[in-house]
């Protein structure tokens, strides 16, 4: 076959496939790859580097150069078996980017980036190979394709190509950005971008970055969502292509085309295009690729972080191995990578690769609430090959003998889980097994039970997170043995649709006592019935308090309104802190636990002790100290008939500014102190005068607030202790008011089990109604005993 061409070309591009590899069987005869012995010669199964056809160059001057067209190097099949691509060919289609709306994000996870290819067929594939021409400057009057094998080859199409590099060949991914004439309020929707030698795989708008602004803000390590620069003038786009590709930006309102020569774009320079008002650049050209590590400055040894690079655009730069874009979908990533509103950061362990643009380039590090958060601005520069980084202590509360943990966490891997809590300061994580409707979570990883970091200051521990979707949720945490099941009931939404109520959440706290664990009650204010009933007989032994931001007057109270019921009626429960970690949106340890354990060693079993002693706070960045009268939060102070008067003394320390610390006597503040402009430290004594039985706890708040998760819950910037118990010889802390309100919460509950639940059989519904009557009647009891009627309003 000959293809007149009279022209010059520097590469002559075919698109093309082959045959198929006949199978090892051959008129009957098994072909052994290997031969056998005596008998017959190996036999070539994949025929790499067959040559199948020449392809002949014929020059003006009649001189051909000859270049082989072989399989598996120009060509292959039409179809072929997974990863067998051709060497130097590439298939007909490209591997695109395909993202999916926030929307989709939240219900099932974005597509995983850069791993669809839209338009790839089924089959047949055609193969694209670019073969140099020898002596690009002479004329070639034609192109010769002459068989040397009996396997046939499929010429399907020919292109000349006349630049200088191989058209199929792209370069590294560049950042481009495209100043466009005028502004919008979404540039994507009416700019269309094509490139025709490579492949755009993303392209978006950045949030306004003011270097100096971001350097000082307060909230530094918290995440923000950051406002869009509307009318955005900026159209930022990523690119991987061939030196010699056009850039096309169609405007699809007048329909109007630009095009660029990315090969003349340069860095620190606009280009426009070969016509009108638009311009592109190229950002961060230059590069290197730099070996990091974190160190505590005290001690100058590595340390885990969680940190983020930002170009001076604000784009965000991970360090190799994390994500560019974290999905923050639940279920959706267990990767070491943490996404907070607008804001992406990366776990790492002390020690990191990444390649960072020639320039400034601005850093954020944090490690949990211990430490100071860090900004800072860094000049990179050619031929840099180590960075070092520096985070700093402020305080260090496990020197003085106090344990950080999260209650409550979903999601992770365990070896994940020891990372992020070393990069977060925190010591223990109880990763919970959980169930939501047909999906089960980290049960594989029950039989280990815990795993500790290899330095021994971090525990994962293995608990359960048993849930219902009316009557609450408990955390049942470090029981020994099985786990307690079951895991969810009487769907839907968290048990399986149609499952049965096989059992009670207070049946199942109690199984967890028996096994060694602690029981607790979830993330209140949301999920509280059952709870009551728990707490009233004994099998709830604290209650996980999650500060949410609540837009409505009184919220802050509201988080902990069920708590403050169950003090007042004298239950003694210590508060601790969970994060319900279920995606990257939130940090491990983000609201966390402090117990004081003194000089025990640190082991599950001590903390959970240290949980029931009560000198606990829990916290979502303030660390807050408290005492009355010397004693600690869980010691009780007797006083006579009448009560009397108190010192108090309350000191609140904070990696963000706080606002405002208050005392707590009996649900009401009996004291604070507020500075408006925001402090980092607070601390005061006040004398409270109390008239008989009660508790007193210290609480602090900021105006500040992480940023919201997919279900729109934030956290506030705030912390409570639990605590310090005031007795009084002949007196019963019991409210009317309080314990109505228990008894309301075990009515409905019960009353969600008669008239509501899927029901098991007769004997197990008995039972399980037998525990509200039981709690029920405990409670009626003390308050019949005082002669107090309850309140039923």
């Amino acid at each position: 076959m000959e293809i007149p061409i009279q022209r010059k070309a520097a590469f002559l591009c075919l698109a093309q496939f082959c045959d198929w590899i006949p199978t090892p069987a051959h008129d009957g005869v098994v072909q052994h790859p290997f031969g056998v012995e005596g008998r017959s010669n190996p036999a070539d199964l994949k025929r790499v580097g067959q040559v199948l056809a020449e392809a002949i160059l014929v020059y003006e001057d009649g001189e051909r150069r000859a270049m082989a067209i072989r399989r598996h190097f120009e060509v292959n099949a039409p179809s072929t078996p997974w990863n067998e691509h051709p060497f130097v060919a590439v298939p007909h289609y490209q591997t695109l980017y395909e993202g999916a709306p926030a929307e989709q994000h939240v219900r099932r996870g974005a597509l995983r980036r850069n791993k669809l290819t839209t338009d790839r067929p089924r089959f047949p594939v055609v193969w694209l190979c670019a073969l140099p021409n020898p002596a690009p400057e002479r004329a070639m009057r034609s192109l010769r394709i002459e068989s040397r094998s009996e396997d046939w080859l499929a010429i399907c199409g020919l292109t000349l190509f006349e630049g200088r590099e191989n058209p199929l060949r792209y370069e590294g991914l560049q950042l481009y950005r495209l100043t466009l004439p005028e502004g919008l309020e979404d540039p994507t929707e009416r700019w269309n971008l094509d490139v025709d030698l490579g492949v755009v795989t993303r392209t978006y708008e950045l949030s306004p970055f003011e270097p100096e602004q971001w350097l000082s803000e307060p909230d530094k390590g918290l995440g923000r969502f950051r406002p869009a620069a509307r009318p955005y003038r900026h159209l930022y786009a990523e690119i991987t292509a061939s030196p010699e590709a056009t850039l096309s930006l169609l405007d699809t309102k007048s329909g109007k085309r630009y095009e660029f020569d990315l090969g003349k774009v340069t860095s620190g320079a606009e280009l426009q295009p070969r016509s009108d008002n638009v311009r592109v650049e190229v950002l961060g050209r230059s590069k290197v690729w730099l070996h990091g590590i974190v160190v505590e400055s005290e001690t100058q040894r590595p340390t885990p972080a969680r940190l983020a690079f930002r170009s001076e655009q604000g784009k965000y730069i991970p360090p190799y191995g994390h994500c560019a874009d974290n999905d923050i979908a639940m279920t959706q990533l267990y990767s070491p990578d943490l996404r907070m509103g607008d804001d992406c950061f990366a776990y790492v362990d002390g020690t990191f690769q990444i390649e960072l643009p020639v320039g400034e380039v601005y850093v954020e590090i944090t490690k949990g609430f211990e430490y100071e958060p860090t900004r800072k601005k860094l000049t990179i520069r050619p031929g840099q090959r180590e960075l070092k980084l520096e985070i700093s202590r402020f305080t260090n509360l496990r020197a003085k003998g106090w344990v950080t943990a999260d209650s409550h966490v979903h999601f992770l891997s365990p070896s994940t889980a020891v990372l992020e809590a070393q990069a977060e300061g925190l010591n223990l994580v109880n990763l919970l097994v959980t169930q939501w409707g047909n999906l089960f979570s980290n049960v594989g990883d029950v039989s280990d039970g815990s795993i500790v970091s290899r330095d021994g200051s971090t525990l994962v521990k293995i608990g359960t997170e048993n849930r219902h979707h009316v009557l609450g949720h408990l955390g049942l945490l470090g029981a020994e043995g099985e786990p307690v099941y079951p895991l969810s009931v009487d769907g839907p939404n968290e048990g399986a649709i149609g499952s049965l109520l096989w059992s009670g959440l207070t049946e199942m706290a109690e199984a967890c006592r028996k096994r060694g664990g602690l029981a607790i009650a979830a993330h209140l204010p949301a999920g509280f019935a059952e709870a009551a009933a728990g707490i009233v007989s004994g099998h709830l032994e604290a209650v996980e308090v999650a500060p949410y931001r609540l837009d409505r007057p009184g919220s802050f109270d509201l988080i902990f309104y069920d708590w403050y019921h169950c003090l007042n009626c004298g239950y003694r429960l210590p508060v601790v802190g969970g994060s319900d970690k279920m995606g990257t949106y939130m940090p491990v340890g983000a609201n966390r636990t402090y117990a004081y354990l003194g000089q025990d060693d640190f082991s599950f079993a001590n903390w959970a002790k240290a949980v029931r002693k009560g000198n606990t706070f829990a916290t979502t960045g303030p660390l807050l100290l408290f005492s009355v009268d010397g004693k600690v939060p869980g010691d009780e102070i007797r006083l006579g008939a009448g009560g009397g008067s108190l010192q108090v003394q309350v000191e609140a320390r904070s990696f963000v500014p706080l606002e405002r610390v208050e005392i707590i006597y009996n649900g009401r503040v009996v004291a604070f102190r507020e500075v408006r402009e925001g402090t980092r430290e607070m601390a005061f004594r006040e004398e409270v005068r109390v008239t008989g039985p009660g508790w007193l706890a210290a609480r602090c708040s900021s105006r500040l607030w992480w940023p919201p998760a997919p279900a729109n819950l934030t956290f506030v910037v705030a912390a409570h202790t639990s605590p310090v118990y005031v007795v009084v010889p002949g007196q019963d802390l019991l409210s009317a008011a309080s314990a109505s309100y228990l008894l309301k919460l075990m009515d409905g509950a019960q009353s969600y089990v008669k008239n509501l639940a899927t029901r098991p059989e007769a004997e197990r519904l008995a039972q399980i109604v037998r525990g509200f009557e039981e709690a029920g009647g405990k409670l009626h009891r003390r308050l019949h005993e005082h002669r107090i009627r309850p309140l039923y309003y």
